[in-house]
């Protein structure tokens, strides 16, 4: 699916050769057939909106947006494991799926990252890669509306996801729930976590793993909620 390349393009760090080469991301939708017209014109706005402006701004907006707190994360076992040791073999598990499908990880970015998963579907059969898009729908729509409710046009980028998925679940399901969400990225909250890192670092060795805990504890109630199940995300055309 080249529509699958396009927002993972549009999905990692802005750079000048996406702005440089922005026409060629447009002209590749020729090929999206996986879109629906509305959703292609859609898209091609996007694309062009989102470069006329600054790169320079749209980078800034970019780390403030991903890079701060963990609920906007593009790291998508952030959402899933937290902190736990699950984590690192579900790292694992994930690399093994694309070496074996011949997929060389040239990239200092972690195998979870969001762009990279994408890339690695979009070089798969498209019933392949509509099923690892439902694999993470629940992730997906927690993503779109957290963007929503910080008004970032890259909402966009996750209801298209969504659509593409074949998936009944839509990021408005959540809104209420992440509405009242507290933020992890105010300045307040990020100091919370660089206060409990000098703990667990720098404080004495009896108390080391209860401030690991804690912080593991921190992130796991309020990062990663189950608002939604992947039981429970049935695919278009199926009953409910």
């Amino acid at each position: 699916m080249i529509t699958l390349r396009i927002v993972a393009r549009l999905l990692d760090y802005p750079d000048e050769a996406l702005w440089e080469n922005q026409q060629e991301l447009i002209a590749a939708l020729d090929d999206a057939n996986e879109l629906t017209l509305a959703q292609s014109a859609q898209l091609m706005a996007y694309i062009r909106d989102f470069t006329s402006h600054d790169l320079m701004d749209v980078q800034a907006q970019y780390c403030e947006l991903f890079d701060r707190g963990r609920a906007t994360s593009l790291l998508l076992f952030e959402h899933v494991h937290g902190e736990s040791r699950d984590r690192g073999q579900a790292m694992v598990d994930l690399m093994a799926q694309y070496s074996a499908a011949g997929l060389e990880i040239d990239s200092r970015e972690l195998p979870d990252f969001l762009p990279m998963y994408l890339e690695f579907l979009a070089s798969r059969d498209r019933e392949t890669a509509r099923q690892g898009l439902l694999d993470i729908v629940p992730i997906l729509a927690l993503l779109g509306a957290r963007l929503k409710d910080r008004q970032s046009h890259y909402a966009t980028l996750f209801d298209l996801l969504l659509a593409v998925s074949g998936t009944h679940v839509e990021s408005e399901q959540l809104s209420d729930k992440v509405a009242q969400e507290a933020l992890d990225d105010t300045p307040a909250a990020l100091d919370a976590v660089w206060e409990e890192e000098q703990v667990k670092f720098l404080g004495e060795e009896g108390c080391a793993s209860a401030q690991q805990n804690a912080h593991q504890r921190r992130f796991a109630g309020g990062v990663a909620p189950q608002y939604l199940s992947l039981d429970a995300t049935p695919v278009a055309g199926e009953r409910q």
